[in-house]
């Protein structure tokens, strides 16, 4: 019994208790009853807990904890600067070598590498697209199709509009990220040409002041007729709501509300369509975005089960079990995955039908004083709301960046 009860205390100490730090509060449950359960059944001396912070909050929050030494042992990584300066201060680990690192293309670990590739700290999970989801009750009733141009586009919401039954689309400037991320960053590639723009920005050949990027909040400025009474007041949940209870025949967003509008318990069919090209003749441009990945707090105390967890994720079950219970969220590994869900294989469609590109302002353009990301919030939701100027917009945004970067300081 004296040895009973000296072994007791060892055997709890050999299991590694690892905490997730994460902003992806709708995805709690299904970490915490499908994922990793999976992941217990062969490791049950590694528990693992998901601690999700409001996705609002999650930036400020986590950098305090890494600052206190209280963060969590593994960090949910945002692509690009965002972690790229937490493994840069020492905060994330290097995890270049780690063994499943062999299962991601350099393409898939790009958000999550030094600008030269020659380190990675995050184990890449999914991408998340851009797009419009659309009531398709609503859409059937109206006797609408769903529009492949612009002007296709507008002639839907006017449409929408003079039927009065629905509001034509909904979103709310309330939350400033959702009028960045559903508007500006959903519509503006279309204009700029996706990566040829992007990457002219960053060259310095282009400028944010170009028609090619004012054109997107001329746009999202006249959203506003058809956004319904309230919607400067109205906040990302809000605006959610409003479209799952059938107020509103579209919503711009992106594949990552799949799971959460099924749970809200939609009550019609639902479906996705790629943001409008400028014409028939011209193609059409989606955001493919690298969005989420998993690194190792730099300073945890149990390394070894971390690199294990994280070898995991980078497997092919992992991708799998990710795909299947958060549609939506495509997986980054070089694994074969099916996925089922109706909307989420509208959205996947959408990378054969269009040319793809990520979020603009991400990599590299907001290492400033003022960061690009950021500030497209504001100014998106500002002209969205009728308080800016498209092209006060643009100026604000040309401004912040040439004040640092070189390259657009021609």
């Amino acid at each position: 019994m004296a040895l009973l009860a000296a072994a007791g205390p060892a055997l709890a100490q050999d299991v590694a208790e690892l905490t997730i730090e994460s902003w992806r509060n709708d995805d709690l449950l299904i970490w915490r009853n499908e994922i990793l359960p999976a992941f217990n059944d062969a490791h049950p001396d590694i528990n693992v807990t998901f601690a999700p912070t409001v996705s609002t909050q999650y930036n400020a929050s986590l950098n305090a904890k890494l600052d206190s030494g209280t963060a969590g042992d593994i960090i949910t990584c945002r692509p690009f600067d965002l972690s790229l300066s937490m493994f840069q201060r020492g905060q994330l680990a290097d995890l270049t070598d780690l063994e499943g690192m062999e299962n991601f293309s350099d393409l898939a670990k790009v958000a999550w590498s030094t600008d030269d590739g020659g380190s990675t700290f995050c184990v890449p999970m999914a991408s998340v697209l851009h797009g419009f989801i659309y009531n398709k009750d609503a859409f059937a009733e109206l006797g609408l199709e769903t529009p492949t141009t612009i002007d296709e586009f507008w002639a839907v919401a006017d449409a929408i509009k003079e039927d009065g039954s629905y509001i034509p689309m909904t979103i709310g400037v309330a939350d400033e990220w959702g009028t960045a991320s559903m508007g500006y960053q959903n519509i503006g590639p279309t204009y700029y040409k996706g990566e040829e723009g992007r990457l002219a920005v960053i060259e310095g050949t282009e400028a944010l002041t170009d028609d090619a990027w004012v054109d997107p909040y001329r746009v999202l400025a006249r959203w506003a007729d058809y956004l319904g009474p309230g919607y400067s007041a109205q906040s990302y949940a809000d605006s959610q709501n409003m479209f799952t209870l059938g107020r509103a025949a579209m919503f711009p967003g992106g594949s990552w509300e799949t799971a959460p509008f099924e749970g809200q318990g939609a009550f019609f069919e639902m479906g996705a369509f790629p943001p409008p090209r400028l014409s028939a003749d011209e193609p059409c441009y989606v955001t493919d975005h690298p969005d989420i990945a998993l690194g190792m707090n730099a300073a945890t105390e149990h390394p070894e089960a971390v690199k294990t967890f994280l070898n995991w994720v980078a497997s092919d079950e992992f991708a799998q079990l990710y795909a299947t219970n958060l549609p939506g969220f495509f997986p980054l590994a070089d694994a074969e995955v099916t996925v089922d869900n109706p909307l989420a294989q509208d959205f996947l469609a959408m990378r054969s039908e269009c040319e793809t590109t990520i979020r603009p302002f991400y990599q590299i353009l907001s290492r400033g004083d003022q960061s690009l990301e950021e500030l497209n919030k504001v100014v998106s939701a500002a002209v969205i709301a009728g308080s800016e100027t498209p092209e006060g917009a643009a100026e604000r945004m040309q401004s912040a960046l040439a004040d640092w970067y070189e390259p657009q300081q021609n």
